[in-house]
């Protein structure tokens, strides 16, 4: 199998014991990753990268799998998409309007979430539980429902002063995260961004924040044994990944020899094989 990397494709079973079943895309294919799980497994760096956006070559990959021009001109590579606090739609500055209004522009949630420890999120409300996989989130549970993704920034930046909204991915991976009583810490962190909520309610109306009730949500990832040690593979350093496939958990690979990144290494050309 080869082809050009992408993000995993990762489904949550919805069974008693939920499981999140992973499909690794390369090129046109769908490599499913769980029932690879203690097999060995080799991953293969050509040295070619094609730009996800518009299919050329590129030397170096920017904002994970694009060449320089589509990283510059893209409105899903601008810094308020990493800092949604700063979204400059509202001003006429967004790089692509009409990707603003459906991307930007529509309901968002602020979560918390167990990671490496006790974080705060966002994610459009089609990306759940989508982004709280991609983070290797154990648990999380929506705590608030916006209007807008620049509101979601907002809150997020007042909760993070409280908490982190960073994850600490060695921990993550070294399952290092006991369960936490999330609806607890929501209970206990709201009161303490009141202030700022109610300044955020007199700004973009009383229904733009929307306080939720909801259940938490457990996810489990295929992980046999989680590393003591966490040493990364980097494909522009060297080109074979190889190693016994131990688990999948949010975009990282955890081999015996080493993790790495899929999303890190978006668009880079490989070829797949089972020893």
């Amino acid at each position: 199998m080869q082809g050009t990397l992408r993000k995993m494709q990762a489904q949550l079973n919805c069974a008693s014991a939920p499981t999140i079943n992973y499909q690794l895309p390369v090129g046109d294919d769908l490599l499913p990753l769980n029932d690879l799980i203690g097999k060995r497994l080799t991953l293969t760096f050509s040295g070619n990268i094609f730009c996800c956006n518009c299919g050329k070559k590129t030397k170096k990959s920017y904002s994970q799998g694009h060449c320089f021009v589509c990283m510059k001109k893209l409105a899903s590579c601008d810094m308020c998409i990493m800092k949604p606090e700063t979204c400059h739609y509202d001003q006429g500055t967004c790089r692509e309007p009409e990707w603003g209004e459906t991307h930007c522009m529509i309901p968002h949630y602020v979560y918390l979430a167990n990671t490496s420890g006790l974080k705060v999120g966002i994610t459009r409300h089609t990306q759940i539980p989508t982004r709280w996989i991609d983070q290797g989130a154990t648990q999380a549970v929506p705590i608030f429902k916006v209007q807008t993704r620049l509101q979601s920034g907002l809150v997020e930046v007042a909760l993070a002063e409280f908490i982190a909204d960073k994850t600490n991915w060695r921990n993550m991976l070294k399952g290092i995260n006991p369960e936490l009583d999330l609806k607890a810490s929501a209970a206990e962190l709201i009161p303490q961004i009141q202030a700022k909520l109610d300044e955020l309610a007199e700004l973009f109306g009383a229904t733009a924040i929307e306080r939720l009730d909801e259940e938490v949500v457990d996810l489990n990832f295929p992980v046999t044994d989680y590393p003591s040690k966490i040493s990364s593979f980097n494909f522009d350093k060297e080109p074979v990944v190889s190693g016994i496939l131990q688990g999948i958990k949010g975009q990282y690979l955890i081999f015996d020899t080493g993790v790495i990144n899929i999303r890190k290494f978006t668009s880079y050309e490989v070829s797949v094989s089972l020893d």
